[in-house]
């Protein structure tokens, strides 16, 4: 039988009032801009990039990822105003939080030792965001995109008590595993 190698990557995607307001900022982009690549995805913050994974061992994924989960505490994060990379990525910017630095950082390196996965550039050089726009803005209208977007208002903390597993499927990304992280809080 043929490998079937499908693309995931790791998350921590918010649920109820937080996804809602941000899914609704990219819709924003999409009327106002014609930007809707960002919505292919949930709002997130992205753990491990994307990778390869044989769907066939997609148990054995989330059966590793649920024994790193339980060296893992429940995190708070907060989430305040706008920043950009270049002018290729508009995103909500996470405020600096040692917990998600160690645990993404444990993460890259379980992914590394457990699952044999690649150490990337990203998985060191690591900076938390929710992208809510990218891949499809223009250049000559970036400005306009930023100008736009840093004048709006965000601010928002939440707990995150589970990261997900996400699935490219028909070219969005599907939440397809939760997985709960170990509940005893600092």
């Amino acid at each position: 039988m043929a490998k079937n190698i499908c693309k995931y990557f790791i998350a921590l995607v918010p649920v109820g009032a937080l996804q809602e307001e941000v899914t609704a900022i990219k819709e924003d982009l999409k009327e106002k801009f014609g930007l809707k690549y960002a919505l292919k995805s949930p709002a997130h913050v992205t753990l491990k990039m994307p990778f390869g994974w044989n769907e066939a061992k997609e148990d054995n994924l989330i059966n590793s990822l649920e024994i790193f989960a339980r060296n893992h505490k429940s995190i708070k994060l907060s989430f305040q105003g706008f920043g950009k990379f270049g002018n290729r990525v508009i995103y909500i910017k996470v405020k600096q939080s040692e917990q998600l630095g160690l645990m993404q950082s444990a993460l890259a390196e379980f992914c590394k030792r457990e699952l044999k996965l690649v150490k990337e550039l990203s998985d060191t050089n690591y900076h938390p965001h929710m992208t809510i726009a990218f891949k499809d803005m223009k250049v000559k209208f970036f400005e306009e995109y930023w100008n736009y977007t840093k004048g709006l208002d965000f601010n928002h903390s939440v707990k995150f008590d589970k990261f997900s597993l996400l699935k490219k499927i028909d070219n969005r990304w599907i939440s397809i595993k939760e997985i709960n992280l170990n509940s005893i809080t600092n």
